[in-house]
């Protein structure tokens, strides 16, 4: 699970947010464990909540990003002749995919390997066809940790380079920590960091991981902030350890920390975004409103920074200014053919309710959402049934109350 998955900091919303600028930019490794932290968090919270069926749509999006990554990394070893690497790469690509074609061409490329390996092991040269697979027969060396190998995958290059060169216990507590079994990658990682002690390398960053799942916030804080020292650039750790300081309602060292980032992060959006929180939790929010709205004035619409206002107009009970921030959300993602998120929709939805906005757009969202939430259709419907009855529509008001008593 890894990467703050249990971690009670951000909220599923935030999660999701951070998992789509991580999908964006094709860190889909990332983007998974965001998304699987939503999904953790809203089952808790709401079993019903209609926000579930996007995630596991974004989740499966990134698991086929994943599968194809993989392929053509087995593929490239394949040519090269590192075998078991390939093979294991394959073998990651079909644990993910549920693409049935894929799963064939996978299913082929991997007994094919196995054919070529057999030879070896046999010395003799297997009969097979490999005109269409584009891999080639030859001898391959003897590989190291292959599946940590397969899971770094999902890192930059540069990143999975030195990932790989900390050794066996770093490899099995990274393992450990993406399999949520935090006390093994305590445990492995610990040995990892005592083995790799130059405070430039990426093992604290791991290990401060770990303690934040396991909610042990002072030792992960202290590897953070040692972590950051020598990778000032890398925002990720500046969100872990801001996460920190909120839980203990220390506000005001999150902003120190954030006046510290260098200048030229500070106009990226994680950056932006960091600081609004910082101001929000803090309970400043005419000092995040203003903030927010100047990040959309000055470099045009985005529609993290807009729910983020929108959010806090519903804090401060602004609900008219909320309502319509969402309903220009909804209209944006619309008008770009983007899939808009059902939470924006049912926001959108009950602060229309909340405001007196009640129209056919409102009436239409609700009924979206009872047939992509169906958990939660009665309440959709007795919704829909009370816009009716305000709009002066009796019949239908009354069709759908006994809808949603048939629910």
């Amino acid at each position: 699970m890894g990467l703050l998955g249990l971690f009670k900091g951000k909220d599923p919303q935030q999660h999701e947010e951070q998992g789509d600028m991580y999908f964006d930019t094709a860190a889909f490794g990332a983007a998974k464990l965001e998304y699987e932290a939503a999904l953790e968090k809203r089952r808790k919270a709401m079993p019903g909540d209609v926000g579930i069926p996007c995630l596991q749509d974004k989740i499966l999006r990134c698991r086929e990003a994943l599968a194809r990554e993989h392929k053509q990394h087995a593929d490239d070893l394949a040519e090269d002749v590192y075998l078991e690497d390939a093979r294991e790469y394959y073998t990651l690509a079909l644990d993910l995919t549920e693409d049935r074609e894929l799963i064939r061409d996978l299913e082929n490329r991997r007994q094919i390997i196995d054919c070529r390996m057999a030879a070896k092991y046999h010395d003799e040269t297997p009969e097979i066809d490999e005109s269409e697979s584009g891999i080639d027969t030859h001898p391959f060396p003897e590989s190291g940790d292959e599946y940590s190998t397969a899971l770094f995958s999902a890192l930059p290059d540069g990143v999975r380079e030195a990932y790989l060169s900390y050794g066996p216990s770093f490899q099995n507590g990274y393992i450990a920590l993406n399999q949520g079994k935090f006390d093994m990658a305590v445990k492995e990682l610990t040995r990892a960091l005592e083995e790799n002690p130059a405070p430039e390398g990426f093992v604290r960053l791991e290990l401060a991981t770990t303690y934040l799942n396991l909610k042990r916030f002072d030792e992960a804080r202290m590897l953070l902030q040692e972590f950051i020292a020598h990778h000032p650039d890398e925002l990720h750790a500046y969100r872990m350890l801001c996460e920190i300081y909120w839980e203990a309602g220390n506000f005001d060292q999150a902003q120190t920390l954030l006046d510290s980032v260098p200048e030229d992060h500070q106009a990226s959006l994680e950056y932006c975004l960091l600081r609004g929180e910082t101001l929000a939790g803090a309970g400043k929010y005419p000092q995040a409103e203003s903030f927010y709205r100047d990040l959309l004035n000055d470099y045009g619409w985005n529609e993290y920074i807009a729910r983020a206002l929108a959010g806090t107009y519903e804090a401060t009970g602004e609900l008219s200014k909320a309502w319509e921030l969402y309903g220009n959300i909804i209209g944006q993602s619309s008008g770009c053919g983007v899939h808009v998120d059902p939470l924006v929709k049912r926001k959108y939805a009950d602060l229309s309710m909340a405001t007196g906005n009640l129209n056919e757009k409102t009436l239409e969202i609700y009924l979206s959402l009872a047939e992509q939430d169906p958990a939660n259709a009665a309440g959709y419907y007795h919704k829909v049934s009370q816009i009716y009855a305000v709009l002066g529509h009796e019949k239908e008001s009354r069709r759908f109350q006994l809808i949603a008593l048939g629910h």
